[in-house]
């Protein structure tokens, strides 16, 4: 049972396969799969159902509103910098903003994990991003990367879990 309505939880469902084929793009360093997965991510962004959250009288509509504005913006600049680089660094802050926004509507249809790549940026700053499960395939290292090639492709780990699901009433 969710906490939300199923237009709600459809829409977060299609921005997730969006965030989570994008990922998969910046594993694969395919940046013509990132351009079209940041188009449908930017896409489902657009078309989140937050709207029905402003029923809530506790502020979760207005606290989520950031995140998701912040998302957007750095969805727009993955498809704007012409750089997988840039990119990337983009898709960082896009992850982050996502996380906060997932726990502020307390997404509750599934687990979610917070990944890190400790090594993603020139080899000093980390990088972060979503996951459906809590094996790694690293974005930011990836499978051809010019230096490490794929030898880094689960290089990270889960730091964090997103996990708003209701258990599992006995006798249903």
């Amino acid at each position: 049972v969710s906490q939300h309505s199923p237009a709600f939880n459809e829409s977060v469902q299609g921005l997730l396969d969006a965030y989570f084929g994008l990922s998969e793009a910046f594993v694969k360093w395919d940046t013509a799969a990132v351009s079209n997965q940041g188009a449908a991510l930017k896409t489902a962004l657009d078309s989140l159902k937050i709207d029905e959250l402003k029923v809530d009288t506790t502020g979760i509509y207005e606290s989520a509103l950031d995140p998701l504005s912040n998302a957007r913006n750095e969805a727009s600049n993955i498809l704007a910098n012409p750089s997988i680089d840039e990119k990337r660094v983009a898709f960082n802050s896009l992850s982050e903003n996502l996380r906060l926004l997932f726990i502020i509507v307390r997404y509750d249809q599934g687990k979610l994990y917070w990944q890190e790549c400790p090594m993603a940026f020139d080899d000093e700053r980390p990088g972060y991003w979503l996951s459906k499960t809590d094996a790694v395939r690293n974005p930011y290292l990836g499978t051809s990367h010019p230096k490490y090639k794929d030898g880094m492709l689960n290089c990270g780990g889960p730091r964090d879990t997103i996990n708003f699901m209701q258990p599992a009433t006995p006798g249903m």
